[in-house]
């Protein structure tokens, strides 16, 4: 078996002579070229990836797509309004979803060995390597999803409106009904919490460890009181900055969608397929454009708070 060696960082970035802050933006200061041209590399691959993706899956769709524009038909020669069924689309896009969250996942993984290969060079540490990052985000997603999924679809099943029916299971205004009903509040809120607390695992991972050490290794620092302050203090500010760099991004993309439904609608002929692709193009430019913005940032500043917590825990056997 081979061991995992656990690469303590000699001074610069751990040793806590300089703020967070200003090691981080240090950092990226020092390597602001070749981290823009990792960024540009991987936004530029996400994306061809992305819309690749896009393309087959809609193709696979079309005879969705077709069914509703015949319908649509239908219901305009006998003179009635025709609402769309979207119940044929939730399977395609439940079923389609895990990929985009792996390509997604696939891209952060490469940003973040980037930017702890920048920090390491500040530090004069080892060099990161990519494969145990992009293992440490596939089994980090599988500890902290599939529970509120789960959940959510269980209590979709049991008290969602298509089961207003005598026979239901569960009676409406029943306790038993009002429990199942928010039970997907407490199952989000544990996988935030687990998320939180394998926050610094991909860092760990890019620092030498393996999987499932790094994961380990970050369940451990986030758990003392050190750990936990400063992981909600960095991790808190990054998810409102995100939040507000998507939202505002898609409301400055929101002119694609009549463009892109314009487009596709006269390729094609089919207006249903080119309004979702019209609905999906402000959405895909800000996901992409707030991760090129906000993920170099973001891996930067948690491979240095990592780089802190170990060196800490380190110099305190206690």
């Amino acid at each position: 078996m081979r061991t995992q060696h656990d690469r303590t960082a000699p001074t610069a970035i751990g040793s806590g002579q300089r703020g967070p802050a200003a090691s981080v933006f240090e950092v990226l200061r020092h390597n602001r070229g070749v981290l823009a041209g990792a960024t540009l590399r991987v936004a530029g691959a996400a994306g061809l990836a992305g819309l690749l993706m896009t393309a087959a899956i809609f193709a696979l769709a079309w005879p969705l797509f077709t069914h509703m524009r015949n319908e649509r038909i239908r219901y305009h020669q006998i003179e009635d309004p025709y609402l769309h069924d979207l119940s044929g689309l939730v399977p395609v896009a439940l079923w389609t979803l895990p990929l985009f969250l792996l390509l997604l996942g696939t891209g952060s993984a490469a940003l973040q060995a980037a930017c702890s290969r920048a920090v390491a060079a500040e530090s004069r540490g080892p060099s990161a390597r990519l494969r145990p990052v992009l293992a440490v985000y596939v089994l980090r997603g599988l500890i902290v999803w599939p529970l509120p999924l789960l959940v959510a679809v269980v209590a979709d099943r049991l008290t969602g409106l298509h089961l207003d029916t005598e026979d239901q299971i569960l009676e409406r205004g029943s306790w038993a009904h009002t429990l199942v009903e928010f039970s997907p509040v407490p199952a989000a809120f544990l996988a935030v919490v687990l998320r939180l607390a394998l926050t610094l695992a991909p860092a760990a991972a890019a620092d030498g460890l393996g999987a499932r050490a790094a994961l380990r290794r970050s369940w451990a620092m986030a758990w003392t009181r050190a750990g936990a302050f400063r992981v909600l203090a960095l991790a808190l500010p990054l998810a409102a900055v995100t939040a507000g760099v998507l939202r505002l991004v898609v409301q400055l993309a929101l002119p694609l969608r009549p463009l892109v439904r314009d487009l596709l609608e006269q390729a094609t002929g089919n207006f249903f397929a080119a309004y979702y692709a019209g609905i999906l193009a402000p959405v895909a430019v800000g996901i992409l454009v707030t991760a090129a913005v906000v993920l170099p940032v973001s891996c930067t500043a948690f491979a240095v708070l990592q780089g802190r917590l170990r060196a800490g825990s380190a110099a305190d056997p206690a």
